[in-house]
């Protein structure tokens, strides 16, 4: 059963094969809420708890080594982390701003799709589920499995087709959740922060214990720059931006979010700040429990810290952190899905991921498109390559979504906002992300050139997509299938919604 608002002779196809099928009412017969739509059901709690569940995942547990390994120093990598924060904050309420000015769901996609155009937007859509959606589902998947696995190998390494089985498992569990409602995702959401914040308060308290006993030594002489490369220090960065991604989630659900003039730039300006205490907090547990060397050493940092500084509770800490990569994975596959929809909706991608569940209003087909591409990723891709390759075209996006921001002001001053963020923190963000994404070319011209690379190729997609209608009869006969024959328990949803 489904109804498709694009033309009248297919609403009248759908609405004879509802009357067959189901007592449901038709779509003309539906008016006001009865429409079907993606429901605001997120309040200002869930809403903290998604992006804190998203931004505090696998990176807090694995990026301190990338980051200390770029950065070359104790002292750098915390000033580092720090800087982090304090720049994914100035992003998080550059998005309060769009989000707040632009009220369609969609995130990345709708701000570049309202201020710099099609083109930019489509790129957006296509590089986020051409690799980094997959790229950022693998590797929090792929940490997710190794502190499940590891604790029963130790102190031999755990078989690596064991991590990726059991990371493929928790994909599959995140997917089902996701696919089956939006209140059973959300709810998981809030309870996995809740488990995670505890993990953070396990480790910060013995740091903060043993740096209050007098233990700093390994602070003596932290900002030793003999070892440090200015080419690297993009890639230390890179690291740590990667540990905080997931501020921007809340935008991709914008139409979910109950008053979200108010409820978006609080809960993105509460949950960014505590994060960044708690990171930078727990950056200075590690290294007050674990010197420099160990810490390169350990693939799972927060098991090596459990093993010296909690040993009655160390095998209670892998399952902590394993929940919390389920937390910001569930995280992920509950917010970029709505990208996708909102890109079917505006025609860059075949309507049938426009579809939501008639029941559960899930947006079923753009989540189930994600699982095959992750689980590909997932079991050819390696943590750290991974991280380089998808950060050069997320920063890239998210530096243009900013940039045209400060356009869309300068063009369009009368344009409602109800929040604004000062123009010093726009201009700062924006210039900054430019500057480390163009010299991230020369640090890692591989991984950041494949990605330039992959981006680019939606280029003539994007022609055949958008302007089909210029192909030969035979070619948009191929596309004209994408419309028809959808499954029968997918309804388009309200393409009005904004």
């Amino acid at each position: 059963q489904y109804s498709d608002q694009s033309s009248e002779n297919e609403e009248k196809q759908a609405n004879r094969v509802a009357s067959v099928n189901s007592p449901l009412p038709s779509t003309k017969e539906r008016t006001g809420e009865e429409v079907v739509h993606l429901r605001r059901e997120i309040g200002l709690l869930p809403a903290v708890s998604f992006i804190i569940g998203t931004v505090v995942g696998s990176g807090i547990f694995i990026a301190p080594k990338g980051v200390l390994m770029n950065s070359g120093s104790v002292g750098l990598s915390l000033l580092v982390w720090a800087l982090c924060g304090v720049l994914s904050l100035f992003g998080a309420l550059c998005y309060a701003e769009l989000g707040t000015s632009f009220t369609k769901s969609g995130g990345h996609y709708t701000y570049l799709l309202e201020t710099l155009g099609p083109l930019p937007a489509f790129l957006r859509l296509w590089a986020e589920f051409l690799f980094i959606r997959p790229a950022v589902a693998s590797y929090v998947s792929l940490a997710f499995g190794r502190y499940v696995v590891e604790p029963f190998f130790i102190p031999c390494a755990a078989p690596m087709v064991l991590i990726k089985l059991v990371s493929i498992l928790g994909v599959t569990f995140v997917v089902a959740v996701n696919c089956w409602s939006v209140t059973m995702a959300s709810r998981t959401q809030v309870t996995l922060t809740f488990i995670k914040m505890f993990a953070l308060v396990l480790i910060v308290i013995p740091g903060v214990i043993a740096l209050a006993k007098g233990q700093t030594e390994n602070f003596q002489n932290g900002f030793e720059v003999d070892s440090l490369t200015l080419d690297r220090l993009p890639l230390a960065f890179y690291n740590g931006l990667y540990a905080y991604g997931g501020w921007f989630y809340l935008n991709f659900v914008t139409e979910e979010v109950i008053n979200p003039n108010r409820n978006i730039p609080l809960a993105i300006f509460c949950s960014m700040v505590t994060v960044t205490v708690f990171y930078v907090l727990v950056n200075v547990a590690y290294y007050t429990m674990m010197t420099p060397a160990e810490l390169l050493l350990s693939d799972a940092v927060a098991v090596t810290f459990a093993n010296r500084a909690l040993q009655g509770l160390a095998s209670v800490i892998p399952i902590l952190v394993a929940l919390s990569c389920l937390g910001a994975l569930n995280g992920g596959f509950f917010g970029a899905p709505r990208m996708l929809f909102v890109g079917a909706r505006e025609g860059h991608w075949p309507p049938i991921f426009s579809m939501i569940h008639i029941r559960r209003h899930t947006p079923l087909p753009a989540v189930l498109l994600l699982y095959p591409l992750v689980v590909l990723m997932l079991i050819t891709g390696e943590i750290y390559q991974l991280i380089n390759f998808v950060s050069f075209a997320r920063w890239f996006f998210i530096a243009l979504a900013t940039l045209g921001m400060l356009i869309h002001r300068y063009r369009f001053p009368l344009h409602p906002r109800p929040f604004k963020v000062p123009l010093a923190i726009a201009v700062t963000f924006t210039v900054v992300c430019f500057f480390i994404v163009g010299l991230s070319l020369y640090s890692d011209p591989w991984n950041t050139g494949r990605s330039c690379a992959l981006t680019l190729t939606g280029v003539p997609v994007y022609y055949v997509i958008v302007y089909r209608y210029r192909l030969p009869h035979r070619w948009r006969r191929i596309f004209s299938k994408s419309h028809q024959d959808l499954p029968a328990l997918l309804i388009k949803a309200d393409s009005k919604r904004t």
